[in-house]
């Protein structure tokens, strides 16, 4: 299973392609692709993001549900996903019931 990440291009926040088929500032409801042709076409939404100046550093990720819950694979990703490691009053981790942003 993979989702689509990036930085929104604005102010270099992380993001992901939610199922609203919107980039999102949290992980919860982001766009699943269980297959090749999902893989493709989520690459495809990144690569005209990206050349729409909307987002940079466009990547598919791993991840799998855990509980119900998407989680990244990668340490990287789970550290975009979440905030800083050094400061949990900072970064996505701070906002109040992150489980429910979209």
């Amino acid at each position: 299973m993979k989702i689509l990440t990036a930085n929104r291009l604005t102010d270099g926040e992380a993001v992901w392609f939610s199922a609203g088929h919107v980039w999102a500032e949290t992980i919860v409801r982001s766009e699943i692709a269980v297959d090749k042709a999902g893989e493709e076409r989520l690459e495809a939404i990144g690569k005209a993001a990206l050349e729409n100046n909307q987002v940079v550093d466009v990547n598919l990720i791993d991840v799998q549900l855990v509980d119900g819950e998407i989680r990244p694979t990668r340490l990287r990703e789970q550290i975009r996903a979440a905030g800083p490691t050094n400061r949990i009053d900072l970064g996505k981790q701070a906002r109040p019931d992150i489980s429910r942003a979209a």
